[in-house]
């Protein structure tokens, strides 16, 4: 009896077109379907159609930046596991509440190959 296992998804977004094809082009090498996004806005939509098993977001983008993004996907999923990444420094107070909400974690930009795929395998 043979048993497949559908591949895991990622949701990736970030405003900068090509640091998300890069990003997602990694991903994919690892083996992880990705669906992409560019601003907090369309994934918040796209979280709710795919459910991904994870979601990796910048924090600094038009119409809606990460961290709003972040609060509405955990109201709408309190499971939903999210990686936040920044080239910035973040907005305390928001962080802290990310972090009481079951933030995964922040990566830095510019991040390794090696950063993202310890991240990606280790909550995916």
């Amino acid at each position: 009896m043979t048993y497949f296992m559908s591949k895991k998804t990622i949701l990736l977004v970030d405003d900068d077109i090509d640091l998300l094809e890069n990003t997602a082009y990694m991903i994919k090498s690892m083996g992880f379907d990705v669906v992409t996004a560019e601003d907090g806005q369309d994934a918040v939509l796209k979280y709710k159609d795919i459910n991904p098993d994870l979601t990796i977001m910048d924090v600094k983008m038009p119409k809606m930046d990460g961290f709003d993004a972040f609060f509405k996907i955990k109201q709408f999923d309190s499971e939903a596991k999210v990686v936040l990444i920044t080239a910035f420094a973040v907005d305390e107070k928001k962080h802290l509440k990310a972090k009481s909400m079951s933030l995964v974690t922040t990566l830095n930009k510019p991040y390794s190959f090696e950063q993202l795929e310890e991240v990606v395998t280790a909550h995916a």
